[in-house]
């Protein structure tokens, strides 16, 4: 095979191990960025799944929405302190249906980002109508999305209006 070994140059002589021992890695990195994207498709699933059942539940007014939203998920709303936790979040849920008169809206993904093993980052889109169709608002929204026992749920959710302040 190598009739002039003792002539080669060293790297020469290493080619054929550094290809060796690199194809393995290479297979390897490539099987890891195959199962990232794999993930990161079953949370996109889930969010989309999520968000086109968010204003159903909430629309029965009866806090079921919140069971979309992580044990230890956070509200941070716009001009306002930090919502903790399911009933915190169910009052909020609540008080926009009886107050804000809020009765449906609609969640747009326009991106998700990580590698779907623990938490994933939704940026999106939001409107919100009255009872007769009308829209009461519409801004951009930034979730952070946390994988749980029970599938993915909204850890962190972060929300703002297009509409400028009066």
């Amino acid at each position: 095979m190598f009739k002039n070994y003792k002539s080669m140059k060293i790297k020469e002589k290493l080619l054929p191990v550094a290809i060796w021992v690199a194809v393995p890695f290479l297979a390897c990195a490539q099987s890891n960025k195959t199962n990232e994207n794999t993930l990161l498709e079953e949370a996109k699933k889930a969010i989309a799944h999520s968000n086109a059942i968010h204003f159903d539940l909430y629309a029965k007014n009866d806090g079921s929405v919140v069971e979309l939203f992580a044990e230890d998920a956070c509200l941070l709303i716009p001009n306002g302190a930090t919502l903790c936790g399911r009933e915190e979040l169910a009052k909020f849920f609540k008080n926009a249906f009886e107050t804000g008169g809020v009765r449906s809206g609609k969640l747009t993904t326009l991106n998700v980002y990580g590698d779907g093993r623990e938490y994933v980052t939704e940026e999106g889109l939001f409107q919100v109508f009255d009872a007769n169709g009308k829209l009461l608002d519409e801004g951009k929204t930034l979730v952070l999305w946390k994988k749980t026992e029970d599938g993915w749920k909204d850890f962190r959710d972060s929300f703002g209006s297009n509409r400028a302040l009066k």
